[in-house]
């Protein structure tokens, strides 16, 4: 397994500008601690990179900071087992990482693990789902539930309604909960 966490982690030190410095990296939002994102993406990345060990994985793990949160991504060739059946055992992954973060540095992480580029992939198409329920609902005048989804999931549809200029909320309980879509003039 590569051990190219500390490297990664200094590459991307330099590539991600202070939130409060001009002309600032467009993925950074302003007043957010970078270097405290940075710290959780170095912690992270030494947990999963123990866990891969451990469990003989061969990964690269990549740090960056996107919008306020961490992300870490293990990269590899033989990585689906770590994902899942629809990404529960990266979840489970993800939960415990923050859960190692919190431990480090005492508060909550919102840190985003991506293994194999499930979650960029999964983007993409949640995207598109989102925007096709917009234009349905649009077109029809319908209030639309969706399938059940994580937290993730549900986001990405939500900036994707958002994004078509409508309105949408979250309801149900974990691990029903839902997306519903409303038309514009409801």
């Amino acid at each position: 397994m590569s051990n190219g966490n500390t490297e990664n982690a200094e590459e991307n030190r330099g590539s991600v500008a202070v939130a409060d410095e001009p002309g600032q990296d467009e993925a950074t939002e302003p007043g957010i601690d970078v270097e405290t994102l940075e710290r959780e993406g170095d912690i992270a990345a030494d947990y999963i990179e123990g866990l891969l060990d451990i469990a003989d994985f061969d990964g690269d793990i990549d740090m960056d900071v996107e919008g306020d949160r961490a992300k870490v991504s293990v990269v590899g060739t033989t990585l689906e087992e770590l994902v899942g059946d629809k990404g529960e055992v990266l979840e489970a992954l993800q939960e415990l990482t923050r859960l190692a973060v919190h431990r480090k540095t005492g508060t909550r992480s919102r840190l985003m693990l991506d293994i194999g580029g499930y979650r960029d992939s999964r983007r993409k198409a949640l995207s598109r789902i989102g925007a096709e329920v917009a234009d349905e609902v649009k077109r029809k005048g319908e209030v639309k539930p969706m399938a059940p989804m994580t937290p993730f999931e549900r986001k990405v549809v939500h900036d994707a309604i958002a994004s078509a200029g409508l309105r949408s909320e979250s309801e149900g309980e974990e691990p029903n909960r839902y997306v519903v879509v409303y038309p514009a003039d409801h």
